[in-house]
């Protein structure tokens, strides 16, 4: 990846991760980024893989989150939880939430298996530790989208907790 490439691509996901894909339009998206349309379609190939590549990248920050959370040794989902419900990372979340429904209803556009993707990613780390990880995966995710909707920490926190048996958060 060229210097430029990444550099755009970096601007481009800090402007999403505040304003969300939805809308994404070419134009306003390259003037908050320093750069033209045409600049982002030689770099990205089409709007289409622009979308691809923040999601590529949304998704590194995915991975890398359970990563750590696999290398601590903690409960894994009781470690997930605190790190989805940290204010700090709504945006990521909020980005997150988007693109998996998106996936859904627009299973052929640029979104093209990023739920599933997203699935397997969390099923292989809750694996190893958990008994029943898509039971799991289903309270986190149901929790988060409740956390996202209402801004509840201290009861979306509770009902994870109680689901993991009183696991320390």
């Amino acid at each position: 990846m060229s210097a430029r490439r990444a550099e755009l691509l970096e601007r481009a996901y800090d402007h999403v991760l505040a304003h969300g894909l939805a809308d994404m339009s070419l134009r306003p998206l390259a003037t908050a980024v320093g750069s033209s349309p045409r600049v982002l379609l030689l770099l990205f190939g089409s709007k289409e893989g622009l979308v691809r590549a923040l999601l590529d990248r949304a998704r590194a920050d995915e991975l890398a989150l359970l990563a750590a959370v696999r290398a601590t040794g903690a409960p894994v989902a009781a470690e997930v939880w605190q790190w989805l419900a940290a204010p700090a990372h709504r945006p990521l979340l909020v980005l997150w939430a988007e693109a998996y429904v998106r996936s859904l209803v627009d299973p052929g556009g640029p979104w093209a298996g990023f739920a599933r993707s997203t699935v397997e990613d969390w099923l292989a780390v809750l694996s190893p530790g958990e008994v029943r990880p898509t039971l799991t995966l289903a309270v986190l995710r149901g929790a988060l989208l409740d956390l996202l909707a209402t801004g509840d920490v201290e009861r979306t926190t509770a009902a994870v907790t109680s689901y993991l048996g009183g696991a320390p958060g």
